[in-house]
C-alpha cells in the first residue's frame, strides 16, 4: 500500500483495525515467548494498540514502528507521557521510560537504530503488507532482530471476496517466508467475529515462531 493510503485512514479516523482493548490473542499466549522483565519487544507497525500499554505494565521495554505521526501522538496521549523527539534522517524518535517509538518507513530502520530486540509481536504488520512486499518485510524483521522469537497473528478468507488490508495469510505463506529460519507452531485459531471483516467467514490464529539457531545451540 502507498503511504497516503495509511495517512488518510489515520486522518479520517477510518482506524477499524484499532483495538480498544489489549488483544485477546495477546494475552492467552504471550508467555510462550518467555521474556522476562526488562526485555524488549518489538512492535512493527503498531499505530496507538492498547497492547503497548499492558506489555508496559508486564515490565517490559517496547520498541515500535509507524508509519502515521499522528497515530504516535495519540498514543503517547493515551499513555499521558510527554515524548522526547528526535530526528534522525528520515524517521522521527519518540521515547518516553521503557518506551520507543520510531515514525517513518519501518524499512528505513537499521539494526543500530532499533537496539536489543528480545521479541517480536507482530499482530497488525504482516497482514496490512500486499503479497509483493511481504518477503522483504520478513527479511527485514529478521535483520532487525537477529531472528529473535516472534508472535504473529495472522488472518484467513477468500481473498477473492475482499481485498485488504487486512490480508488474508495462509499458512502456507506464512511457513514459505520463515520455515527456513524459524520453528512455527499454530497456538491457536479460532473464527472472527460476524461482521468484523464483513459477512463471509474469517479465521484468525497465532503462531510462535522460534529461531532454528537458538533451539540447535
Amino acid at each position: 500500500m502507498q503511504a497516503s493510503f495509511w495517512h488518510q485512514k489515520w486522518e479520517k479516523g477510518e482506524i477499524g483495525f484499532h483495538e480498544d482493548q489489549p488483544n485477546p490473542l495477546l494475552l492467552a499466549h504471550f508467555d510462550a515467548l518467555k521474556l522476562n522483565q526488562a526485555e524488549r519487544i518489538f512492535l512493527p507497525l503498531c499505530g496507538k494498540t492498547r497492547d503497548i500499554s499492558w506489555l508496559l505494565a508486564q515490565g517490559l521495554q517496547v520498541v515500535g514502528a509507524e508509519l502515521s505521526e499522528l497515530a504516535i501522538e495519540q498514543l503517547f496521549a493515551d499513555l499521558q507521557l510527554k515524548p522526547e523527539i528526535v530526528e534522525i534522517g528520515s524517521l522521527k524518535h519518540y521515547h518516553a521510560k521503557d518506551l520507543d517509538i520510531f515514525v517513518g518507513d519501518i524499512f528505513e530502520l537499521t539494526p543500530e537504530l532499533i537496539g536489543t530486540v528480545n521479541a517480536i509481536y507482530d499482530r497488525a504488520a504482516l497482514v496490512a503488507l500486499p503479497p509483493d512486499t511481504r518477503q522483504q518485510y520478513a527479511i527485514h524483521l529478521r535483520q532487525l532482530s537477529a531472528d529473535a522469537a516472534q508472535l504473529v497473528v495472522t488472518f484467513e478468507y477468500d481473498q477473492t471476496q475482499k481485498s485488504g488490508p487486512p490480508f488474508s495469510v495462509e499458512a502456507s505463506e506464512l511457513k514459505a517466508l520463515y520455515a527456513a529460519f524459524y520453528k512455527l507452531q499454530k497456538l491457536e485459531q479460532k473464527p472472527v467475529e460476524a461482521g468484523k471483516l464483513g459477512a463471509m467467514d474469517v479465521s484468525e490464529s497465532v503462531w510462535l515462531l522460534q529461531s532454528l539457531r537458538t533451539q540447535a545451540a
